[in-house]
């Protein structure tokens, strides 16, 4: 017999078999195996067949190697990802709840977190649900501190470069933008900045600097922005989804340290987010979100204000509630010796056929005007090459303001999985177009 809900919740094809007299076994098999069987095949063979011209978008499509597979059956066999784990709550704190890997997310915060020269002693973070989550704790950690310390909600500077994410953010957390000019490469003027500053002089400063922003590959100069906030109030995150995750693998892994070199910035950045779905290739999105942990107390100090954390016996430290407990037990493979290996290599080869290819549009389309941001950008931007190309590489596409006129532009964002065979390819079908 149906209950009235599965009575109700049929409907459709649904309702059709349940006039017809079938069981709900038979219900299932007809509707969805036989669906399945015939579908499944095709889809995959598709996906397998375009991944390789996946090239607009900041995307590994490597698949991740047999070691991370057998973690996962490792994990399995403990029984992650097959009945209900949650990572409720602070993953340096004990949790009520004993089906957590919090120890797994606690020691990737930290290898990473090395990588990025935060102190071993000052050190908290998280897994995220993806960069957007990340960008969102990170923005209003900021928000609650520097309203915590002042009294005056602050306003959140940015550039019209920075990944839509902090457009969204922003709107969510009723901030006053103030948006900051960029320099030619796309990156933060700092002497806007500093002209935008002294106009709010009386609002504290929420910044978003980012390193590798979406379209062009530009790179805020965090040092040269924390030298403008050296009297003003403020809170500094950065966005680095993407070129965070391959950064601190070659020289300029400066770029993206919590540390300065310069000893007239006292510090670097306040929190950072980067993207696991990105560079290293994971299979789902999910974000790393790492910041001090005396930031995290004085903010944890006044999120504690705001709910009654008495349910799960602490302070979560996080906006999001219940947790994906599969994704940082996952994750935690990325902080191997063999995962951190591959991460090298890939971070060298992909940099090293991102200038191969900036050299190969100079030479054979000088037409399209290619343009590389800096030395450690993946990305390169050229007038837009025809629907043709964009279809079949799958490229984004924005319209940009060159010589006083709007024009479309694309981009190659050339990840791991963008071989110089699959550049060649491209080349040859732009050739194709310009014969």
């Amino acid at each position: 017999m149906f209950s009235r809900r599965q009575f109700f919740g049929l409907g459709g094809i649904g309702m059709l078999t349940l006039s017809a007299g079938c069981q709900p076994d038979a219900f299932q098999r007809s509707v969805f195996a036989d669906d399945i069987s015939t579908r499944s095949v095709p889809d995959r063979v598709r996906f397998k067949s375009l991944k390789d011209h996946l090239l607009g978008y900041p995307i590994n499509m490597n698949t991740p190697s047999d070691g991370f597979f057998r973690w996962r059956e490792q994990l399995a066999e403990e029984g992650v990802d097959t009945f209900a784990f949650n990572n409720v709550g602070n993953p340096f704190k004990a949790s009520p709840i004993p089906f957590n890997t919090h120890d797994y997310e606690r020691d990737t915060i930290l290898a990473f977190g090395n990588l990025f020269e935060f102190p071993a002693d000052d050190l908290w973070g998280f897994l995220s649900h993806s960069g957007t989550d990340s960008n969102m704790h990170g923005m209003y950690m900021g928000r609650t501190i520097l309203r915590g310390r002042t009294g005056l909600l602050p306003k959140t500077y940015f550039t019209r470069e920075a990944h839509y994410s902090v457009q969204i953010l922003r709107d969510l957390l009723g901030l006053e933008t103030v948006m900051v000019d960029t320099l030619a490469d796309g990156g933060m003027n700092p002497d806007d900045l500093a002209s935008k500053l002294a106009d709010n002089s009386n609002s504290p400063a929420l910044v978003v600097a980012t390193v590798g922003t979406t379209f062009k590959g530009a790179i805020d100069n965090i040092d040269e922005i924390q030298k403008e906030l050296a009297h003003h109030e403020s809170y500094v995150h950065v966005d680095a989804a993407l070129f965070g995750g391959y950064l601190p693998f070659t020289n300029h892994s400066a770029e993206v340290s919590c540390q300065s070199g310069d000893d007239s910035v006292s510090k670097r950045y306040d929190s950072i987010a980067v993207s696991c779905h990105k560079f290293f290739g994971f299979p789902s999105p999910a974000g790393l979100f790492i910041t001090r942990q005396s930031i995290y107390d004085e903010f944890n100090e006044l999120f504690s204000r705001i709910h009654n954390p008495e349910y799960i016996h602490h302070v979560p430290g996080t906006i999001i509630c219940s947790r994906d407990a599969v994704k940082p037990a996952e994750f935690y493979y990325f902080t191997t010796p063999q995962a951190l290996t591959r991460q090298r290599d890939d971070a060298r080869l992909m940099l090293d056929n991102a200038a191969y290819f900036f050299d190969q549009l100079n030479t054979h389309f000088p037409q399209l005007g290619a343009t590389r941001a800096n030395e450690l950008s993946n990305t390169i931007y050229f007038r837009s090459p025809g629907e043709t190309i964009i279809k079949k590489y799958s490229l984004a596409t924005m319209h940009l303001d060159v010589d006083d006129q709007s024009e479309e532009y694309a981009h190659v964002v050339v990840m791991p999985h963008v071989s110089r065979n699959v550049l060649a390819k491209f080349l040859s079908d732009l050739e194709g177009l310009h014969e």
